[in-house]
């Protein structure tokens, strides 16, 4: 497969920033000090950065973003889920913020890759709905056009403030088959396949204004089944391998992405919630941000799930059960790994996985930031080096707003695989 372009390393170790780099600027949160994040994230052994950099909302919206309003969803609604919490109210300027990020990842000689969680979550933290409003106002055929033509405008401000070069390509969105682009498809085919003509009219709306910028699709998974559904112009190929396995049985048993009327409550106070839990059916956010849990997409029942669960409890039903799975799982990584190589390499681009690698698990569980997750991080980076990709994370949870940040010896020894340094 082709390599980066030649300004760029040869081979990225991500850190995986998402939209927490905006949401969680308050006091004491991951990224009050923009400079501390990107010092901690090199001595680590990073050299890259995965971000929601806010495009639509920036250069498309409309909206005035000098005086941006974040914080908690509201209510302590997913105050204790991975990624939604969010623990201080903050204001910023998000275009000033933005160039501010850029020029500290310039002073650390970090690189960027920019995209957009817009269409999935970012909205949600939201003070008012104005985002959301502007981001639902865009006909469903339109918006991975509206985000190409966004991220050329990202770009030309890079360029006016000779900032181009800490940026290492650009995603139209991420996981674009699962989120609210796949608003209006037939829903006949696998949204991947579906998704194809819109994807291939987004890149090229970028392309045609910086076609020496990588632009190319972020997946959630690696979608073996529906790889003919790949745009013809992703100049980049981007995989989440986020294997699941035994995390299946415990999203599957309690109807955590189905409808919440079938989850199994009095089994869940028994397994895996704590003492005083309220009912799933009492709970939920503030009735007049009812459109946040729209712009969040994760299901109620699972939100419910990590806010209340005794997380050691969760824990022990995993690794109880993970025996039956580890196999599978492993096998499952291998494979995922090597399909994704095989069609970045019959694309001739470049492959990196930008998240990864067990799944979705409550904050404070350490499933994965345990000795079974740890080693599946390990195995997943010599998979990835050994297939040439460009670029991978350690894992999703290796960065700031999360626990394993403190794994300093796992993260060391994984970036090291991914790039390929010596000790």
């Amino acid at each position: 497969m082709e390599l980066s372009p030649t300004h760029l390393p040869d081979r990225l170790a991500i850190t995986l920033w998402d939209f927490s780099w905006y949401v969680r600027t308050g006091p004491g949160e991951p990224f009050e000090d923009l400079d501390a994040a990107f010092a901690r994230a090199v001595e680590l052994g990073y050299n890259a950065v995965r971000i929601c950099a806010m495009p639509f909302l920036l250069f498309r919206s409309g909206l005035d973003t000098t005086a941006l309003r974040l914080g908690p969803i509201g209510n302590g609604y997913a105050g204790r889920v991975r990624w939604y919490d969010v623990q201080q109210p903050t204001m910023i300027d998000a275009r000033q913020h933005l160039l501010e990020l850029f020029r500290a990842a310039g002073r650390h000689g970090v690189v960027v890759i920019a995209s957009s969680w817009e269409y999935q979550q970012s909205p949600a933290f939201a003070a008012d709905r104005a985002w959301y409003d502007a981001l639902e106002a865009v006909a469903p055929d339109q918006r991975l056009v509206v985000l190409g033509e966004a991220l050329a405008d990202l770009v030309d401000l890079l360029d006016e403030h000779g900032l181009r070069h800490t940026l290492a390509f650009v995603e139209p969105h991420n996981e674009v088959q699962a989120g609210h682009l796949t608003a209006g498809l037939p829903g006949a085919d696998d949204p991947v396949v579906e998704l194809r003509d819109r994807l291939e009219a987004g890149i090229a709306a970028f392309a045609v204004r910086h076609p020496d910028v990588l632009c190319g699709p972020s997946y959630a998974a690696v979608p073996v089944t529906a790889m003919r559904g790949l745009p013809r112009n992703a100049g980049v190929l981007v995989f989440h391998p986020y294997v699941y396995g035994v995390l299946d049985d415990l999203v599957t048993e309690f109807a955590l992405r189905g409808d919440p009327a079938d989850f199994p409550q009095a089994r869940a106070d028994a397994e895996l919630l704590r003492p005083g839990a309220p009912r799933l059916a009492d709970w939920a956010p503030p009735a007049d941000e009812e459109w946040k849990r729209h712009a969040s997409i994760v299901g109620h029942a699972e939100i419910y799930l990590h806010d209340w669960c005794d997380p050691a409890a969760v824990d022990r039903w995993l690794y109880e059960r993970y025996g039956a799975h580890r196999i599978a799982m492993a096998n499952r990584l291998e494979e995922w790994i090597g399909t994704a190589a095989d069609h970045a390499r019959r694309l001739g681009v470049p492959l990196v996985f930008g998240e990864g690698w067990v799944g979705y698990t409550p904050r404070d569980s350490r499933f994965e930031e345990g000795p079974v997750g740890a080693q599946i991080c390990r195995d997943a980076v010599t998979l990835a080096a050994r297939v040439g990709a460009w670029g991978a994370v350690v894992c999703s949870n290796a960065a700031p707003q999360h626990a394993m940040w403190a794994d300093e010896t796992l993260q060391r020894e994984c970036t090291t695989v991914i790039t390929g340094r010596t000790r």
